[in-house]
């Protein structure tokens, strides 16, 4: 979920105020499980195929989501025009987005590919001016080309090295697309929020529906419906459905309804550096000097589209 999808659930957010303690908590903890959770994301990859492990990831969490919906007593019955949206946004948001992250990262280092999902705060400025009609600023334009400049110093010695690596380009090309869907599934979420859905309803209902397309991908697509039997690969999962899909979840929104969506979006430029520094360590990624500008202007050009949102 991105910054639009808090809705009626929050307090109101003080603009001018300063940031409780426990508004850091909730912030190191967001910031913490969703950069952790690309390498576990990748500990998922090998045995079981991409649209199983997520599967799996999004069967568990909808579960929990479900007994949180049941102990919160938010709504949970809607009618039909409202549950094609939630399958929209489940399409979006828990199927085709992580289908293709989970894609991606069988060739591409976890770092990289939070790298390539923090761009979402580009994405989204180009969709909301194209949906919704939105301004295009000099400044967020500026910033949408530094971020742009960045993601391809970074992926230059990914794609390009000695030789032309058309696996990386594809790989590269792919959790793009993805962004981009995960980005389309937060206007949708947005549209029910202006409908005064709570987020906690659409977003179980969403997690339904993604899994259940997942299923249906596997089966149409022959894989078997097995999981790895070893510890990393439980571990993993036990930790992508409950923390990054749910704890994680839930902090942000708190995070979002205490402090507002300005100052939580930084989240999203803050756990790359997370998922960067664990992919240096675990996976032996090299930094080449392009790569490392890469990271600071891609970094860069998030910071400055989300203070001009902020703005």
């Amino acid at each position: 979920m991105s910054e639009g999808t808090l809705g009626k659930d929050a307090q109101k957010p003080v603009d001018g105020g300063g940031v409780a303690t426990f508004d850091i908590g909730l912030y190191l903890l967001t910031v913490l499980v969703w950069g952790t959770s690309w390498i576990a994301l990748k500990w998922q990859l090998g045995v079981v195929a991409p649209e199983i492990s997520v599967f799996w990831r999004f069967l568990s969490a909808s579960v929990l989501m479900i007994v949180w919906l049941a102990v919160s007593g938010k709504p949970w019955r809607f009618g039909l025009s409202l549950h094609l949206r939630f399958a929209a946004m489940g399409a979006c948001l828990f199927c085709f987005n992580y289908y293709f992250f989970y894609i991606g990262g069988t060739v591409l280092a976890s770092g990289l590919l939070s790298v390539i999902f923090s761009m979402a705060a580009v994405i989204n400025l180009f969709l909301a001016a194209l949906v919704l009609g939105a301004r295009l600023t000099k400044r967020s334009l500026l910033a949408a080309s530094i971020g742009v400049v960045g993601i391809a110093c970074l992926f230059w010695p990914e794609v390009v090295g000695t030789e032309l690596n058309l696996d990386a380009l594809k790989a590269l090309l792919l959790c793009l697309a993805a962004t981009t869907i995960f980005c389309i599934g937060n206007m949708v979420s947005a549209g029910l929020q202006r409908r005064g859905i709570p987020v906690l309803s659409a977003a179980t209902w969403g997690m339904v529906y993604g899994s259940f397309f997942l299923g249906t991908i596997g089966l149409l697509r022959g894989q078997a419906f097995i999981v790895e039997e070893s510890a990393r690969y439980l571990w993993s999962l036990a930790y992508l459905s409950v923390f990054a899909s749910v704890i994680a979840f839930a902090a942000y929104l708190t995070l979002l309804g205490r402090i507002g969506a300005g100052r939580a979006g930084y989240a999203t430029v803050l756990f790359p550096i997370v998922a960067m520094a664990i992919s240096s360590v675990v996976e032996g990624y090299t930094w080449t000097w392009i790569a490392k500008l890469g990271v600071v202007l891609a970094l860069s050009g998030n910071i400055l589209i989300l203070t001009a949102a902020r703005r």
